[in-house]
């Protein structure tokens, strides 16, 4: 009887255990195909909880590697590039010995002597300091850089460094611009910077001045992609490799600017400012027939490749800086008087002073000159005549005169921030200031625009440094400028009077630009002294004043304008007209004679062919029997830079570069002009000082001489 209630007991903990059973098999069942209805949804639709796992998969496992677009290239006239992209390093070394790599060979500087001797070759540190850097105090360093020393390295340094196998010796590519001609136009050009996005942590180069900040978008490219499929190590899946997009390359950008002539203006402009010492100069040769600018700078320059003097010069003055002209001013007051019928050559007016609205306009000689006729008065550039001018003219019509020469509004020629110039023009004496070229301010770029109505035969042309901007990704010309005229201030009758009295400011007895004479050809010019206005009035030292030059050759027809400003020279055992005159000349005169040849019937135009890749001396026989001079620079075999570009023209007779690398012997320069030298000094890196004028006479290095980098060579030039 005692076991009955066990057999109850044990019958109904069978019976829970089995429902419990039940239960979980059922349970177990329903998640079993709750898991296989989920794993078939996923499967089917490749989704979970609105995440497409094909689409994320396909993220995981595919690289996305961007396709940099190249900045678009600035070339001169002549189809050479003047502004180019190319790229900059940082240097850094490995020094944890537990870098290395799968088979163990060390990742990590191994001979730190050797190391730091190569670095102090190539870079601006000393061996002792290369070799602290490379043994740090601190333990535990992965890695060292070298401040300064080791950034913004060049590629060919790059290479030099790695041709010596240095073990954990790394570098960092940056995007960065090349200007191969340093100061050549480089205000016009400007320069590109590389600046990093703080949003997208992507690199890229944007103009900062001139030409590259102007048309920063048209340079600028966009970037393209392409996608790469990759496995769980890292490594590229063969033939996954999909369809990229394409990266458009910025838009090239072809200047008005003449190698020649531009890097002569430099070399005399250099010499100038340092024989003078002024604080600034500004000097624009300007085609007169078309508006186009071939040659142009500015004083102080930088050197866009180094960026040496950059800190200290971030404007360009051309069109950036209004100051107060001077008496070239009295051209348009002339040209004014004439056109509205208000001057009379031969009258008669006392020179010296002349009492106006409360004041007194006096002439820079105090005393004058007596009675003079008013076309004497130009010659002598008198104050006083042409305040007599402007009023019989009335401050109305002068006004009216100062609108249509393009005063006092941008001349929009392509640079950004143009000043527009300004003039109070209140006041009889301030209204008569104005036509002497004071109490008014402007821009050389508006003194060109208005000179090229005096030279043009009454039509006013805009000035331009931009002949076209092509699009390389489909060859299109996407901008071309023309010649384009602005308006037609005056008559040509009274453009050609004012060139003939500008002749007499060069020629005649009394007139002040006897300096500026050239040889060969009649310089219709006329002179400038301004004084320099400030906050608390005009600066009153001895050589405190802003001295100009306007010069058009041919007087007759004019084929070239040429500008030169020159500010407080410190150097006064000369005149300051005898600083710029040693500038305008020679430039002036190569550009004439440029023309000259050009025109000449028996000396023809040629087509330059590629040589590049040719043998030195096949490539020079081809060019030779072609007319043109030819000058080896090197001694390798093959050519891998031609002075001229191909498919360009030539005047036959002209001299051509070509460059092989190697060793450089000194040519002789006998009959070249200082274009051709300083071309030639440009090219192999010499550094030149010319004395005199015309065609090489003597050298400091003799002809079949080695010559380096850096040298200098002495040039004495003389007149034919």
């Amino acid at each position: 009887m005692n076991n009955h209630p066990k057999r109850t007991s044990s019958s109904k903990t069978r019976k829970n255990r089995k429902i419990f059973g039940q239960w979980l098999f059922f349970i177990v069942v329903a998640l079993f195909t709750l898991l296989i209805v989920r794993f078939a949804y996923i499967g089917i639709f490749k989704d979970v909880k609105n995440v497409n796992l094909k689409s994320k998969a396909a993220q995981l496992y595919t690289q996305k590697r961007t396709i940099t677009a190249k900045r678009g290239t600035i070339y001169d006239a002549s189809g050479k590039a003047i502004a180019e992209d190319t790229s900059t390093y940082s240097i850094y070394a490995v020094i944890d010995h537990s870098q290395k790599t799968a088979s163990g060979k060390p990742l990590y500087v191994t001979n730190k002597q050797k190391a730091a001797t190569v670095l102090a070759k190539y870079l601006s540190i000393s061996k002792a300091k290369a070799l602290k850097v490379l043994t740090p105090s601190k333990p535990n360093v992965f890695q060292v850089e070298f401040g300064s020393a080791g950034a913004n390295i060049s590629v060919a340094t790059k290479q030099a460094i790695e041709a010596k196998h240095l073990k954990g010796i790394n570098f960092v590519a940056s995007p960065a611009r090349e200007y191969p001609n340093g100061t050549f136009a480089s205000q016009i050009i400007g320069i590109a910077q590389a600046q990093t996005s703080t949003k997208t942590g992507k690199t890229t180069l944007v103009g900062q001045m001139g030409i590259e900040l102007a048309l920063n978008k048209q340079l600028t490219g966009t970037n393209g992609f392409k996608k790469v499929k990759q496995d769980t190590s890292g490594y590229q899946i063969t033939g996954s490799q999909q369809t990229p997009k394409k990266a458009q390359n910025g838009d090239n950008v072809y200047t008005t600017l003449d190698n020649k002539l531009q890097t002569l203006l430099e070399s005399q402009m250099t010499s100038a400012e340092k024989a003078s010492k002024a604080t600034s100069m500004n000097a624009i040769v300007m085609n007169a027939k078309t508006g186009a600018i071939v040659a142009a700078t500015q004083r102080p320059t930088f050197n866009a490749d180094t960026k040496e003097g950059l800190s200290k010069v971030w404007r360009n003055t051309l069109v950036e800086d209004a100051f107060e002209p001077g008496s070239t001013m009295k051209v348009f007051t002339m040209a004014a008087a004439i056109n509205s019928g208000n001057f009379n050559p031969n009258a008669y007016y006392d020179s010296g002073s002349y009492e106006i609205g409360g004041g007194k306009v006096t002439d820079w000689n105090p005393t004058g000159w007596g009675s003079i006729t008013y076309r004497e008065g130009f010659e002598r550039s008198s104050n006083v005549a042409m305040a007599h001018l402007e009023n019989a003219m009335g401050a109305k019509t002068w006004k009216k005169y100062l609108n249509k020469f393009g005063f006092l509004k941008s001349t929009n020629s392509g640079l950004a921030n143009e000043a527009t110039g300004a003039t109070p023009f209140k006041g009889a004496l301030e209204q008569a200031n104005t036509a002497f070229g004071q109490g008014i301010t402007v821009t050389a770029m508006q003194m060109m625009q208005g000179f090229t109505a005096i030279a043009n035969n009454g039509k006013m042309l805009k000035p331009y440094f931009i002949d076209k901007v092509v699009d390389p990704n489909t060859n299109k010309v996407v901008t071309k400028n023309h010649k384009k005229v602005v308006s037609t201030p005056i008559t040509k009758k009274t453009a050609q009077q004012v060139r003939k009295y500008m002749q007499d400011v060069v020629y005649a007895d009394k007139g002040t630009g006897s300096k500026y004479k050239i040889s060969g050809y009649r310089i219709a010019g006329k002179t400038g002294t301004a004084q320099i206005g400030g906050a608390s009035g005009y600066e009153s030292g001895s050589s405190d004043y802003i001295y100009s030059f306007v010069g058009m050759a041919p007087a007759k027809n004019p084929k070239y304008i040429m500008y030169i400003t020159l500010k407080k020279p410190q150097n006064t055992t000369q005149s300051a007209e005898t600083y710029m005159a040693v500038v305008f000349k020679s430039v002036m005169k190569q550009a004439l004679d440029q023309a000259k040849l050009a025109n000449q019937k028996q000396t023809g135009v040629v087509k330059v062919p590629n040589v590049i890749g040719k043998k030195a001396t096949s490539a020079q026989k081809l060019l030779t029997d072609k007319k043109l001079q030819v000058t080896v620079i090197g001694n390798k075999a093959a050519v891998t830079e031609q002075s001229i570009a191909a498919q360009n023209t030539a005047i036959t007779n002209s001299r051509i570069f070509l460059t092989t690398g190697g060793t450089v012997t000194m040519p002789d320069l006998t009959d070249w002009s200082q274009a051709q030298v300083n071309q030639f000094a440009q090219l192999t890196g010499l550094k030149i000082t010319n004395k005199g004028n015309g065609f090489a006479k003597k050298q400091s290095i003799k002809a079949g001489n080695k010559i380096t980098k850096g040298q200098t060579i002495v040039v004495q030039y003389h007149q034919k």
